[in-house]
């Protein structure tokens, strides 16, 4: 349990670089936009006392006789209140009127960092007021949107003030738990870079620090209390309410988020019952969405105002008669329709795990996630995924299985899942899942990953597992195969084996071990 330190310092390179981000656009964006008279800069103040700073972009001609409809922009985790503008003026021309504001706890505004808590919550309706008593915003149609925690704040609004008749929540979560503890396995990195953006930027309360020290601690005795503080910050916990208001909802996000896996907000996609839309694209958190926040040309933002302008001006631009679910492999260029999640992974083929294999915990073997933003954003602009060499991966701590050679190309959509029965020496662990694309040479490309833990166990025992691995969209090459790797230690997670623990992977006749993998339809 000692390997996430390393994974802590290697973090902070990510940190720098994120806050760099927010400051290039802090810098950036007045430049670009003050001398629009349409943008005011306001202090609103919560229904607690907490100043929220916040910008108003208002249409160029608006004077005070007619109503326009509403959007509201709460800003991303450590990004300024000037990070929508670009946006906002974009959306302004087109007869919106565009609130944005930074969420309590971060640079200008008052208040503490709550994680999306109920104060965060109750601060977007109160914007929503100021807004409809400041401007001439029109109360019938009234939109939010948002990236990263920006986007979390949105659904969470949406589901707790029947006015919002709009979502946009692009690089957000649905499951808050889910997403950075998925596998009962503590995603270390993604938190570490969470709270030292945060630290930078922000200030944290109490109740948020004792949430990070805790989830760091990896201590069983603190688990089902994090599950609660993050089940309280959750969208899912609250869909029904989210339904019964009717908000349409768009979701997007990228196949490599390491903050945010794809797979919880596919399942979300599924449970809503109103209108909606999702798209899954290469790259890592926030990165399909960031050009467009510059002003730059970003498809992104482009299918946001497009369902904007459908679902709160009534403007008939087909986005309704579009296949629903939009995705783009990380191999090819251009986007696929489909009706709905399920059709994405309609098709499945197993690839048998036989035999019995023992590996021994505690040591890297050279197969892992990458590095945090890192290694997606490779992959998202050069295709460069982490590789690593099948053949030479050490199988005293790496058990590795391989698919047939293919003749054609083998088009992965959507979530592969594994099963197979595991036997501990000890009652706690931990295992990480690999599924690469193997070339002639033997070099492997990651398609995907997750992690695993186990608590409890009676050493000696067997058990199964299935785990979900994180969604994606890649094209295997003829002449490729497939490979599972399993091993213990990932930069990425925490892991919980103890010193000189060992697992054994089985295959029993009357349950046999296998990944299934989701392919498109040829």
């Amino acid at each position: 349990m000692g390997h996430h330190r390393t994974a802590l310092r290697t973090t902070a390179v990510g940190a720098v670089s994120a806050t760099l981000v927010a400051g290039g656009i802090l810098g950036l964006a007045p430049t670009a936009q003050a001398a629009t008279s349409g943008i005011r800069f306001v202090d609103i103040r919560s229904a607690d006392g907490t100043v929220l700073k916040a910008n108003v972009v208002t249409p160029a001609d608006t004077d005070g006789t007619g109503r326009h409809p509403l959007i509201v922009f709460p800003t991303s985790w450590s990004f300024p209140q000037v990070e929508y503008l670009a946006q906002a003026r974009r959306l302004a021309d087109s007869g919106y009127i565009v609130l944005t504001y930074n969420v309590r706890g971060f640079w200008q505004s008052g208040g503490e960092i709550e994680v999306a808590g109920p104060p965060d919550v109750a601060d977007a309706s109160t914007v929503v007021d100021w807004a409809l008593a400041h401007t001439a915003a029109d109360p019938r149609s009234i939109g939010i949107g948002g990236v990263s925690y920006g986007a979390g704040i949105s659904l969470l609004a949406a589901a707790h003030d029947p006015r919002i008749k709009a979502v946009a929540a692009l690089s957000g979560w649905a499951d808050l738990t889910g997403s950075i503890y998925s596998g009962r396995t503590e995603h270390v990195q993604a938190a570490a870079l969470l709270d030292a953006t945060g630290t930078v930027t922000g200030r944290h309360s109490a109740e948020t620090r004792r949430a990070f020290d805790d989830f760091y601690s990896a201590d069983l005795s603190k688990e089902q209390d994090l599950i609660a503080w993050g089940k309280k910050r959750s969208p899912g916990t609250y869909l029904d309410q989210l339904n019964d208001n009717g908000a349409a909802v768009m979701l997007a996000n990228t196949w490599g988020d390491t903050i945010f896996p794809p797979n919880q907000y596919a399942d979300f996609y599924e449970k809503l019952t109103g209108p909606k839309r999702l798209a899954f694209r290469p790259g890592d958190h926030a990165t399909a969405e960031l050009t467009g926040l510059f002003g730059l040309p970003n498809d992104v933002w482009t299918d946001t105002v497009r369902w904007f302008d459908h679902h709160l001006r009534g403007v008939d631009n087909g986005i309704d008669r579009e296949q629903p679910v939009r995705i783009k492999s990380r191999s090819t260029s251009g986007y696929e329709g489909y009706p709905d999640w399920k059709s994405v992974t309609a098709t499945t083929r197993k690839v048998n795990l036989a035999g019995t294999t023992t590996i021994r915990a505690n040591v890297n073997s050279g197969a892992d996630g990458g590095i945090v933003f890192l290694s997606s954003i490779l992959d998202q602009i050069a295709r460069l995924p982490p590789v690593a060499s099948i053949p030479l991966l050490p199988r005293r701590w790496a058990a590795v299985w391989q698919s047939q050679t293919y003749a054609r190309t083998q088009q992965v959509r959507g979530t592969a899942r594994l099963h197979t029965t595991v036997t501990p020496t000890e009652e706690s662990g931990t295992l990480v899942a690999y599924l690469y694309d193997v070339g002639p040479l033997g070099l492997g490309k990651l398609v995907t990953n997750a992690p695993y833990t186990f608590h409890g166990r009676t050493p000696g025992e067997p058990f199964g597992v299935d785990l979900e691995l994180f969604s994606t969209a890649y094209d295997v090459p003829a002449g490729h195969r497939l490979a599972l790797v399993v091993d213990t230690v990932d930069p990425l997670y925490i892991e919980h084996n103890p010193t000189g623990a060992r697992l054994t992977f089985s295959s029993p006749p009357n349950d046999p071990s296998y990944v299934s993998i989701p392919l498109r339809e040829q």
